[in-house]
C-alpha cells in the first residue's frame, strides 16, 4: 500500500509540473531560397582576407613588369547567380577561363588598354577603344593574365597543373559553367595605374570556392601568415631609394697634355674659365643645377642656383 501511494503522489506531482511550464513558441520563418548557398560570416572573412592577399601580390609582379606604379585593393565580394553578373560587365570585357573554367579573370577595357600601351612602350594614357581588342593585343595581354594566375596558384596553394590558363571567351560563354541556381563568388578589385582607375574581378564557380574553403580551413596557421605578408614596395618607391653618383663640377674644360704631363705636387694647373662661371651639380651623369662650392659647418657643399640648362630631368613627373 505505501508503495502505491508513492507513485501515485509522484504522478500527481509530474502533473502539476507539466501544467504550471508554459509552452515555448513556435518561431517559423520564411523561406528565402534565393540565399541558399550564401557564404556564412567566417567564409567570407576567410575569403576576404585570402584574397586581399592576392590583390597585393599581382599589384606588386605587374609593378615590375609594367614599369610603373600599381595599386590594387579589394573592393567587394559578392554572390550572385550568373546570368545578373554577366548583364553587369561589358560584352567586351577581356574574360579568361582558367583550370577548365574552375574560376574567371575579368578584366575592363578601361584597364587592358593603358596595360598594352605600357608594354608597347607607351605612358599608359591610352583611352578605351570602340573596338574589340586585336589577336597582337590579345596576345599581349596573355602574359598579363598568365601572371595572375601565378599569383592565385601561390597564394591558394595550388599545383602548378591546377591552374591552366584558357583563351579568351565573351561573358555570355561563362553562363555554361554555372547551373541556373548556382550563385557565382565575384570579387572585384580596383586598380590604379599610370594615372587610371579601372578594376579586374576573380569569379569562383561553388565547386571551387568550396575546395578554397577547405583548403582554409585545413591550413589555419599558413592563412593567417600568408595574410599579414608585406608584399614588396612599388618601383617607383625602390628607385626612389637607389644611391647615385652626385657630383659638383666645372663642365667643358679642355687642358693640354703638355700641361697634365708636367704636373707635380704643388703644381698649379690653369683651368682658363672665368672665376664668375658656377659648377653643375649633376647626378649619374645628368646635369641638374648650377652650383656655387659653399661649406655648411665642417663640411663641403653645393648652393643650387638655378636649373641647368639643356636639361629635361625631372620633366613631366
Amino acid at each position: 500500500m505505501l508503495h502505491q501511494n508513492s507513485l501515485e503522489n509522484a504522478a500527481a506531482a509530474a502533473a502539476r509540473g507539466t501544467a504550471g511550464k508554459k509552452r515555448r513558441p513556435v518561431s517559423v520563418h520564411s523561406c528565402n531560397f534565393r540565399t541558399a548557398g550564401r557564404l556564412s560570416n567566417e567564409d567570407a572573412r576567410a575569403m576576404t582576407e585570402l584574397h586581399e592577399t592576392i590583390g597585393q601580390h599581382v599589384a606588386s609582379v605587374l609593378d615590375s613588369h609594367l614599369g610603373t606604379s600599381v595599386e590594387i585593393k579589394l573592393e567587394t565580394l559578392d554572390q550572385l547567380t550568373i546570368k545578373e553578373h554577366v548583364a553587369e560587365i561589358s560584352p567586351r570585357c577581356l574574360v579568361v577561363p582558367y583550370a577548365g573554367a574552375a574560376f574567371f579573370v575579368e578584366l575592363d577595357n578601361e584597364l587592358v588598354y593603358p596595360i598594352v600601351d605600357l608594354l608597347l612602350g607607351g605612358l599608359g594614357d591610352s583611352k578605351p577603344a570602340d573596338r574589340d581588342l586585336s589577336e597582337i593585343e590579345e596576345e599581349i595581354m596573355q602574359d598579363v593574365v598568365l601572371l595572375i594566375a601565378r599569383q592565385c596558384r601561390s597564394v591558394w596553394q595550388l599545383p602548378e597543373e591546377a591552374l591552366t590558363v584558357e583563351q579568351r571567351i565573351k561573358p555570355a560563354a561563362m553562363q555554361a559553367a554555372f547551373s541556373t541556381s548556382e550563385k557565382a563568388t565575384v570579387l572585384r578589385y580596383s586598380v590604379q595605374c599610370a594615372g587610371n582607375t579601372s578594376s579586374f574581378r576573380i569569379v569562383l564557380t561553388t565547386e571551387f570556392l568550396n575546395l578554397l574553403l577547405k583548403q582554409v580551413k585545413q591550413d589555419v596557421p599558413q592563412k593567417k601568415q600568408r595574410v599579414f605578408t608585406l608584399s614588396m614596395p612599388p618601383l617607383r618607391e625602390r628607385i626612389l631609394d637607389c644611391d647615385t653618383a652626385v657630383t659638383a663640377e666645372l663642365m667643358g674644360l679642355r687642358v693640354s697634355v703638355r700641361d697634365l704631363v708636367g704636373l707635380q705636387a704643388g703644381s698649379l694647373l690653369k683651368l682658363r674659365a672665368p672665376i664668375r662661371n658656377p659648377a653643375v651639380l649633376t647626378a649619374g651623369g645628368h646635369a641638374l643645377f648650377e652650383a656655387q662650392p659653399v661649406r655648411n659647418g665642417s663640411q663641403r657643399a653645393a648652393q643650387l642656383m638655378r636649373r641647368a640648362r639643356n636639361t629635361d630631368w625631372g620633366q613631366g613627373r
